[in-house]
């Protein structure tokens, strides 16, 4: 007892690191889970979260409830909706070696006792690195799909999950009436490697689980579309009929498979358990080996009893199964010096710190470079030029830095100090709260994103230049025609030059010439979004062009945001704009150059106002907000017509809102309005009123 009473010391060693580990392992669950940004390795974490499981088993009495030992996954986030699992979505135990395997073989069998032992036959899975999903059929029709969350409660990602090929959304009437399937989405290399290819160095995703786990949890379900995902299914949960499966796993899949589910090749593999299990152990060493070769990042085998019914009699311990177990692969690391780190600046203005190695062989592949992803990666790791440092290659696919060598620290060395201005243009480097990148703010001089902002410039949405596409943006730059959007309008005083290029001549001149002259008549809104100021796209490109009306007034405005102040505050006022977006703008025309590129194409061009609208109405000119649920109309047509009206629609109550619209199940915008005396309408009100 005296050892358990200082065990629960919150002063004792003991505890101490308890509570450390505990606190790490649930920043590093988050940051997985949650933002899919993982900063270590599996392995990593697996060896935190052994360590901490080792001091729960020498010391019991530390165990909680809120333990990480005793949580799967986070909470889900509230930018979905939520569904509780019909049946918990558990966790597996790991294994680490061989001896681990064979130890949890005769737990079980100590458990079932010799009688049941020999009826223990194994399945054999891939254990895939990608995002776990539920999906439930009631009636055989698909209800919902949903994520993991924290094993308790999911995500509804159902029109997500339904952008991926061979998802089946009706089951056959073999099929039992009720079912919920649980699989794993994922991208395999193939596919990993295209996406990778539209994204800077620094936006680029680490590993294909990352990619996977942001790619289903998007809220708009094109850009889901756009992955190449896939998925698989490796059991279920509930189920009306489990009898349907003849108390076998192999024929459960088997089934899954005929109704229209996709799974592994491996998933049907059996094997017998005591004179056999070599081979199931053999199989393990064969794919380890092979692993390269595999076609998708697998960090592991997955071992499963084939027995249903003594699945049932094993249950569940904690949160795991007693029946499965994952036997982990060893992580393949390195270890070399770190020679120098470079920053990249990639073409939406991202820095990226790339380590430059003594090249090493890690796995089969010589490394010579590794990202640092982040000024916080090094930071955390606390890396430096001269340093001894560990590499592995992470899912095989990104080499990365996973540890220093402190005690081989040369003498004279030096913290790295990540750069506040870009490399390429000096222009200032900015972090946005809650982000890791850096980016350039040099929008429209940087070279190393020159390229980018000239081809969205002249895009079709922008200034729309007939004529002048990706393959002639790059060839003029190349040839030093045009450095800038400026050097666009001045290309028609170069046609001699133009005119003599291979595939050229005077009526593709001509034609180009009059697609230039075309454009120096734009909108307002389209003359902002071509600028390609982060956060800025079409719709908020709309929103600055309606709120300041004209060129000059915008223009004026722009150039004040630095300042911050009055022009700030009402930037940040404007419905659907917000202090992420305001604060980009005001870094872009915080840059001289910017502000001078700006103001040179405003004196070129013939900018056209933005839409008159109806100035006679009677809420033009006034400040309403809308809050509460509305039932006539959406909040979006509701908005709409207003602006369209000439009212200016702000997201939060001050002395200067004129009307408040009230809907259903209103909150503190309406309380707020009756402290400051604002004038509330409800909805039936503001149609009868903007209707006059």
């Amino acid at each position: 007892m005296r050892q358990k009473s200082e065990d629960r010391n919150q002063n004792s060693e003991v505890y101490v690191e308890w509570q450390k580990l505990a606190d790490e392992i649930r920043h590093h669950v988050k940051l997985y889970y949650q933002q899919d940004a993982p900063v270590i390795s599996d392995a990593e974490y697996d060896a935190l979260f052994r360590r901490l499981e080792d001091l729960e088993e020498q010391h019991p009495e530390l165990q909680t409830p809120d333990s990480p030992t005793q949580k799967v996954g986070a909470a889900p986030l509230e930018t979905f909706a939520k569904v509780r699992h019909k049946v918990p979505m558990l966790s597996l135990n790991n294994a680490f070696n061989e001896e681990e395997v064979l130890e949890w073989e005769k737990r079980n069998q100590k458990f079932l006792g010799p009688a049941a032992s020999e009826e223990m036959y194994y399945v054999c899975e891939h254990k895939i690195d990608g995002v776990s999903f539920s999906a439930f059929y009631k009636h055989r029709k698909l209800v919902y799909v949903a994520t993991r969350g924290d094993g308790e409660e999911g995500e509804v990602v159902t029109d997500n999950m339904l952008t991926i090929q061979h998802f089946p959304q009706v089951l056959p009437s073999d099929a039992p009436d009720m079912i919920e399937v649980r699989g794993e989405v994922f991208i395999n290399h193939f596919g990993f490697a295209e996406l990778n290819q539209q994204f800077d160095e620094g936006d680029k995703f680490a590993n294909p689980r990352n990619a996977a786990a942001g790619s289903l949890r998007q809220l708009d379900k094109n850009v889901t579309a756009s992955r190449p995902l896939r998925y698989f299914v490796y059991g279920w949960g509930i189920i009306s009929d489990e009898s349907i499966f003849e108390n076998s796993h192999i024929i459960a899949m088997d089934k899954l498979a005929k109704w229209g589910f996709r799974s592994l090749p491996t998933t049907g593999r059996k094997y017998v358990v005591g004179a056999h299990l070599p081979e199931l152990l053999d199989y393990y060493e064969d794919q380890f080996n092979k692993r390269d070769n595999i076609p998708y990042d697998i960090d592991g085998l997955v071992y499963k009893l084939d027995n249903l019914e003594l699945r049932e009699r094993l249950g569940f311990v904690g949160r795991a199964p007693r029946w499965a177990l994952a036997h982990k692969f060893p992580a393949e690391r390195a270890v070399t010096v770190l020679e120098g780190i470079d920053i990249q600046v990639g073409r939406t203005g991202t820095l990226t710190p790339v380590a430059r190695l003594k090249p090493v062989t890690v796995g089969g592949v010589v490394v010579s470079n590794a990202t640092l992803h982040n000024e916080d990666e090094i930071a955390r790791k606390d890396v430096g030029v001269g340093d001894t440092v560990v590499v592995q290659r992470a899912g095989d696919v990104i080499p990365q830095i996973v540890e220093v060598d402190k005690s081989k620290r040369p003498a004279v060395w030096q913290r790295y100090e990540f750069p506040d201005h870009c490399p390429v243009c000096g222009s200032l480097a900015v972090r946005e709260e809650g982000e890791v990148a850096r980016r350039c703010t040099g929008g429209l001089l940087c070279e190393a994103q020159l390229l980018e902002r000239l081809r969205h410039f002249v895009s079709r949405n922008a200034m729309n230049i007939d004529g002048l596409g990706e393959k002639q943006i790059v060839a003029f730059w190349q040839d030093g025609l045009i450095k800038n959007a400026v050097d666009i309008f001045h290309l028609p005083e170069k046609m001699d030059v133009i005119e003599a290029r291979e595939g050229w001549g005077k009526k593709s001149a001509d034609n180009l010439v009059a697609a230039i002259e075309a454009a120096k008549d734009v909108q307002l809104e389209k003359f902002i979004f071509a600028l390609g100021i982060r956060h800025v796209g079409e719709i908020t490109g709309k929103l600055l062009a309606r709120r300041y009306g004209s060129y000059s007034l915008w223009i004026s405005a722009m150039e004040q945001l630095p300042q911050g102040g009055e022009a700030l505050a009402e930037l940040d006022l404007i419905d659907g704009i917000g202090p992420k977006v305001a604060g980009a703008i005001a870094d872009f025309f915080r840059e001289p150059h910017n502000v001078e590129i700006v103001k040179t194409l405003g004196a070129i061009l013939r900018i056209k106002d933005a839409e008159a609208v109806a100035a006679s109405s009677p809420v033009s000119g006034k400040t309403v907000v809308f809050t509460g649920t509305l039932t006539r109309i959406t909040r979006s047509e509701a908005k709409a017509r207003a602006e369209a009206l000439g009212a200016k629609v702000a997201s939060s109550v001050s002395a200067k809102t004129d009307y408040v619209i009230a809907g259903d199940d209103a909150g503190s915008k309406l309380k707020k309005a009756k402290e400051l005396d604002v004038r509330i309408l409800s909805e039936d009100e503001w149609l009868t009123l903007i209707a006059t």
